[in-house]
């Protein structure tokens, strides 16, 4: 997902926008010839996430910048360690500085948070995922983040499977179907290879769509006690995914009930962008 060809262009769009006729200060303020050496300095602890993504924003910048990863995208570190030593001229160093910060904070904050969704249902078999809940432009960076904290992608685009919710069901039966026979002809007509997952928000919906032979079913906002019916009803017939309102507060009761998996639309949305530092050191001739 997280291709050089999709890293370039997100990363060259940032530049763009935060210096679209040069970098003012550092050209006006170093010489041209100085040099510099930069270390990305953790200030907190969490887990790594991002590494190519800052790479790419010096060498995009100036491919003479040397960017050297100390640590790998999933690990875990401690506040002080370094993270990766950024060395070359220093006006491409500073002008790059923000953007490369900006991702890898942002990323490693995701990872970081993923994996405390993920400690606290580490005892049971259901899987964390993250949503299409993701910044507009950004989904490859932060769906990557989420896999580096031990999470999982949800289908990547509107376009990767079928996912009917309640809006959806509501035209696709207007014509006097029922559930399980609307579900059936749409089913009918898709390839054989597209996974099929339909959202339910009563126990009474589970069996019209269950006889339509989804793939998956999501219990939306279900009580525990729902959650816990609705997974001895499906009784194997179907992946069975619990969403809606998760938090690091109630997740690990969601998953005791027994669900596959628990989307979880915070890993993206609501994660806080990781305290991490660029300490630099300019060596001017």
């Amino acid at each position: 997902m997280l291709t050089r060809a999709t890293i370039d262009r997100v990363v060259t769009a940032a530049l763009d926008e935060d210096a679209p006729w040069g970098d003012l200060t550092s050209e006006y303020l170093i010489v041209e010839s100085a040099t510099a050496r930069a270390d990305l300095v953790a200030r907190e602890s969490g887990v790594f996430s991002g590494g190519e993504v800052f790479a790419a924003a010096f060498r995009l910048t100036d491919p003479r910048i040397d960017v050297q990863l100390v640590v790998e995208d999933g690990e875990w570190f401690a506040p002080g360690a370094v993270l990766a030593v950024v060395t070359g001229p220093a006006r491409g160093v500073l002008t790059a500085e923000r953007i490369g910060l900006n991702f890898v904070q942002r990323m490693s904050g995701i990872a970081t948070l993923t994996s405390s969704y993920v400690a606290e249902v580490a005892h049971t078999g259901a899987r964390i995922a993250d949503t299409r809940k993701t910044t507009p432009g950004l989904r490859a960076f932060e769906r990557h983040a989420v896999v580096n904290g031990g999470g999982h992608n949800h289908r990547f685009s509107l376009s990767d499977a079928v996912m009917a919710k309640d809006n959806h069901l509501a035209v696709l039966t207007r014509s006097g179907l029922s559930v399980t026979a609307a579900l059936q002809g749409a089913i009918a007509r898709l390839p054989h290879t597209t996974h099929v997952e339909v959202e339910v928000d009563r126990l009474d919906q589970i069996e019209p769509v269950l006889g339509a032979g989804v793939g998956t079913i999501m219990l939306d906002n279900f009580s525990l006690d729902d959650l816990r019916t609705g997974v001895s009803q499906v009784a194997g017939r179907a992946i069975v995914e619990a969403s809606g309102g998760v938090t690091l507060e109630t997740v690990r009761a969601i998953a005791e009930t027994g669900v596959d998996v628990i989307s979880v639309g915070a890993l993206t949305h609501s994660a806080r962008a990781l305290d991490l530092g660029l300490d630099v050191r300019i060596d001017a001739p």
